[in-house]
């Protein structure tokens, strides 16, 4: 069951040594050492027994899992740190990195009971973009987290909200005050301060030109592209659940996305956030065509709710934008 839950291979490669900290942010670097550490403390599963194995045949207890929740604004390196924290585990003990969205996704296909079963086994869990967008899945991380860190999983979690406030502006949190508190007492909070490190010393790329698409699709191999304008992509998009948008990118190494227009639907947009991550984490080379990119989100979108997975975004394809140019 755990066999693919890694990294995408944009990340396949990172460590805690290449994580280069921010210097003038101590938080970064003490961030990394702290990580370091937490992840050298977990140990294989203990095979010391109880003196009464005799009588009842069982090993020790496993004790309570730890929690670690990196919080921070976009672009400070926290999914580098977490898939670091996984190579550095998966060497030794049973380890698993995904989105949450994908660990809500897998719950929801198998159901609760299922799901634990399927991850019992488990010492380290790496979840990616951990957040509370609605009352089900507030109830489903807690049910989940409160049943397996007690019996030995230990969680790394990256967001870019504080634990004691997921969810505010997304729902009535407040009717789920206790849980929300529940998840969030889990977790020791390691807060990384700093700007985007995509944008250092740059401004944002915008979409390519007719010019420069045309000679970005040349450079491209034929049996590994894939187009389609945005329009497609909503329809395409619309039949599929967020969770298999990797699926969808499975062989392909060039992704050319052409006509990107204003999305006037918050769903439409979250959806393409949601793509884009995806496309980001498998490390394809996409290249985009079309409206600027301070057009695509509308204005309300941009300062909501969502403000923070909407700038993510942006940044995302603007540093992707940047390595097509540099490719073609």
């Amino acid at each position: 069951m755990h066999g693919g839950l890694t990294p995408g291979q944009r990340f396949q490669n990172v460590s805690f040594a290449s994580y280069l900290p921010n210097a003038e942010y101590p938080s970064q670097a003490e961030a990394q050492g702290t990580l370091g550490q937490f992840v050298a403390s977990l140990e294989a599963p203990a095979v010391a027994v109880s003196p009464l194995k005799k009588l009842f045949g069982r090993k020790l207890a496993a004790p309570e899992g730890r929690g670690i929740y990196l919080d921070g604004g976009f672009g400070v390196g926290k999914t580098h740190l977490l898939a670091s924290a996984y190579h550095a585990a998966s060497t030794t003990i049973p380890s698993a990195f995904m989105s949450f969205q994908d660990l809500m996704y897998l719950i929801g296909a198998l159901g609760m009971t299922r799901a634990l079963d399927a991850m019992r086994g488990l010492q380290l869990l790496c979840i990616d973009e951990f957040e509370l967008d609605d009352p089900g899945n507030t109830h489903m991380a807690n049910t989940f987290l409160g049943d397996l860190m007690p019996l030995g999983l230990n969680v790394i979690a990256t967001s870019n909200t504080e634990p004691g406030r997921l969810g505010e502006g997304r729902f009535n949190s407040r009717d789920f005050e206790r849980q929300i508190q529940a998840i969030a007492g889990r977790f020791q909070n390691l807060r990384l301060d700093g700007p985007d490190y995509r944008q250092r010393g740059s401004t944002p790329e915008q979409p390519l030109s007719a010019e420069e698409y045309a000679v970005w699709r040349g450079r491209q191999a034929p049996e590994t592209l894939a187009e389609l304008a945005y329009p497609q992509l909503q329809g395409v998009l619309l039949s599929v659940h967020p969770a298999r948008f990797g699926r969808l990118l499975s062989g392909v190494e060039a992704l050319g996305l052409r006509e990107l227009v204003p999305m006037p639907s918050q769903n439409d947009a979250l959806r393409f956030v949601h793509f884009v991550d995806k496309v980001y984490d498998l490390g394809g080379q996409p290249a985009f065509s079309g409206a600027p990119l301070e057009t695509l989100f509308d204005e309300t979108y941009r300062h909501g709710a969502f403000a923070k997975k909407y700038a993510r975004c942006l940044s995302r394809v603007s540093e992707l934008l940047r390595e097509a140019r540099a490719a073609s």
